[in-house]
């Protein structure tokens, strides 16, 4: 490993305690978009709890068709029996969580002493990044599902936008995180 590629995976752990997803190797995602010298306070991934919890309109969705197959599996001019109702369910629950855990693959979020990044996308993927002298807003949500598993999602608004820019979904630790953040912004952002 080059001296350069050394200083880009460096992890100032004082800002980010291991707790809060911390690593000593920034992922090759990532990599080519850092600038020489420049510091990974953060590297973060959704929980894995992304994966059923963004799911779960579609494993709903499923356990309803599967259950109105299987009822209708009684009607003697049905096709099927309840065997491929259930089987048809857990086709598609499978599908969905299989689909989620790839989209949770492609999430990933980092915090450098210059910028923020957010990257995300399956077949389309997008790199988000922002410096943190622009970064004016930002904002922790939770929903009622995130909340029970304390989760949380942090969104981030640039100078100049009515709206917030990029959102680091489904993060363990929200507050943390976000004060993570804030503490790099107010440290980094004004240099």
């Amino acid at each position: 490993m080059s001296e350069a590629a050394a200083r880009n995976t460096r992890v100032e752990h004082a800002a980010a305690p291991a707790a809060l997803g911390a690593s000593h190797a920034l992922p090759d995602a990532l990599h080519a978009a850092l600038g020489p010298d420049e510091v990974v306070i953060l590297v973060l991934r959704p929980s894995l709890l992304y994966i059923p919890l963004s799911s779960l309109g579609t494993l709903l969705a499923a356990a309803i068709i599967g259950l109105a197959l299987a009822y209708l599996s009684h009607f003697p001019w049905i096709g099927w029996s309840e065997g491929h109702a259930i089987f048809i369910g857990a086709t598609i629950a499978t599908l969905r969580l299989g689909w989620a855990a790839i989209d949770w693959w492609f999430h990933l979020y980092a915090l450098t002493d210059r910028r923020l990044l957010a990257r995300y996308g399956v077949f389309r993927t997008a790199l988000y990044e922002a410096p943190l002298s622009r970064i004016q807003n930002t904002i922790v949500v939770q929903s009622l599902r995130e909340r029970i598993f304390a989760l949380g999602t942090i969104g981030f608004a640039t100078a100049g936008r009515g709206t917030f820019d990029a959102f680091w979904v489904t993060v363990r630790a929200p507050f943390a995180v976000h004060r993570t953040v804030l503490d790099a912004i107010e440290r980094y952002a004004r240099r």
